[in-house]
């Protein structure tokens, strides 16, 4: 199995949601949801409308993840909160017990791991975005952005559910040349 990547370029993620939404809300906010929280595809795709939704988007989610039968509680913050109300606006009436990421099948199950690598995968390339992309980039792309944007390695770490910071660091793309970067650019 090939290692899949995060997504790097923010521009092609905001290209990625644009292509997503016109094809189908769902699938927007599959990506969407999964860049904004970081869970595992398997913790995402077994979300039902009730973990997200009383009435109103929740601010917090729990969850049990599927992989390490730990609980989890997260927040959502306002990109996936405004994706979620736009995708149950959408579909106009509910019921609170069906799958958020609902089969088109007609039964309340949901969209398989495949079909959520289809999705990305075929999305990512008409984007242009090079390298493996699939479910995981979801993880990998919470990871790599919370990265860039100063949190620390120790709390992405305790996040992923990770043994040692040097998984983290290669699990979230940091590569060789980053760090090579900061002894470069510090000149104190």
């Amino acid at each position: 199995m090939n290692t899949v990547e995060p997504i790097r370029d923010k521009n092609k993620i905001n290209l990625m949601k644009v292509v997503l939404k016109n094809k189908s809300i769902r699938n927007y906010l599959l990506f969407t949801l999964g860049i904004n929280t970081g869970l595992r595809i398997s913790d995402l795709l077994k979300l039902k409308i009730s973990d997200v939704s009383n009435g109103k988007v929740k601010e917090n989610v729990y969850i049990r993840e599927n992989k390490t039968g730990k609980e989890k509680n997260f927040k959502i913050n306002d990109t996936a909160r405004k994706a979620i109300k736009e995708y149950l606006d959408s579909l106009g009436k509910y019921d609170t017990n069906w799958y958020l990421f609902k089969s088109k099948k007609g039964i309340n199950r949901p969209i398989t791991r495949i079909q959520a690598y289809d999705i990305l995968n075929d999305s990512a390339k008409e984007c242009g975005i090079e390298g493996n992309i699939g479910t995981h980039s979801l993880r990998k792309t919470f990871g790599y952005h919370a990265r860039i944007k100063g949190v620390g390695i120790e709390i992405l770490q305790r996040i992923f559910n990770h043994s040692a910071p040097g998984i983290t660091m290669r699990y979230i793309g940091i590569s060789q040349d980053e760090m090579e970067d900061v002894y470069l650019d510090l000149n104190l």
